[in-house]
């Protein structure tokens, strides 16, 4: 029998969509998510007649970040390091990729929504960077939302780690544009058609421009920023937070 799976990849024209299709764990970055979303990028990148990448949801939920329940089996430190080379994967792509956000997002999936150069949301969509609350730290996408969002807007939600809209995070610089949710698809696809009229060397080139401090940040600090979100989960504090946080039923 066919596995089923998480990743959805097609091509229309210049466009390569993957569409992350887990909705058992809300699009949770497990092993088999992570490797599929590897395996389409990989795809649209050596694909000549692909001009654009874009990654979107095929529920409401965009993506609700690292898959713990894998933790038992897997050491933690794997799906922190997976994070961070997807997210370096993104910012390192030779091609515009292009987020469109229709709903919710937490943790690693903010990260991903950071390391797209685009990201078109919903008025619907909501974030929260919720690591405080837990014991953790937002180590591991700091990577990307810190180069990407205003030092005043990532003191208050990173310090906060209170719910905030995707206007908010228009203007905190976290995604390019919120706009009503019947618009969402209309803008990405207008957006995409004008990413798909540039030469193949001036979309690489000006992508290296654009991403060259982010990436040298990410290929600098990585690693060590993958322990250190390793090592914060698996402390007492981080665990009996966890417990507090999940009681009160947030």
């Amino acid at each position: 029998m066919t596995e089923t799976p998480f990743v959805q990849y097609a091509v229309d024209g210049a466009v390569a969509t993957l569409t992350l299709d887990s909705p058992h764990n809300r699009n949770a970055l497990s092993r088999k998510l992570v490797t599929e979303l590897f395996e389409g990028l990989t795809s649209a990148e050596a694909d000549d007649a692909v001009r654009v990448i874009l990654l979107r949801s095929a529920d409401r939920v965009f993506c609700s970040g690292a898959d713990l329940s894998e933790a038992a089996t897997t050491p933690m430190e794997e799906g922190t390091r997976a994070i961070v080379e997807l997210q370096r994967r993104i910012v390192a792509s030779e091609k515009p990729v292009v987020v469109q956000l229709d709903g919710p997002v937490r943790a690693g999936g903010t990260g991903i929504v950071a390391a797209a150069d685009v990201c078109i949301a919903s008025e619907d969509a909501h974030f929260a960077l919720t690591e405080v609350k837990l014991g953790v730290t937002p180590a591991i996408i700091s990577l990307t939302i810190l180069p990407k969002m205003s030092s005043r807007g990532a003191a208050l939600t990173c310090l906060g780690g209170e719910k905030f809209t995707a206007a908010e995070a228009a203007a905190y610089g976290l995604v390019t544009e919120a706009v009503p949710a019947d618009r969402v698809a209309d803008r990405v696809a207008e957006v995409c058609a004008s990413f798909a009229t540039g030469h193949p060397q001036g979309l690489r080139e000006t992508k290296k421009l654009l991403n060259r401090e982010v990436l040298a940040g990410i290929e600098a600090r990585g690693e060590g920023l993958a322990l250190l979100s390793a090592r914060l989960f698996g402390t007492d504090e981080a665990r009996e937070a966890m417990m507090a946080f999940l009681s009160r039923g947030k």
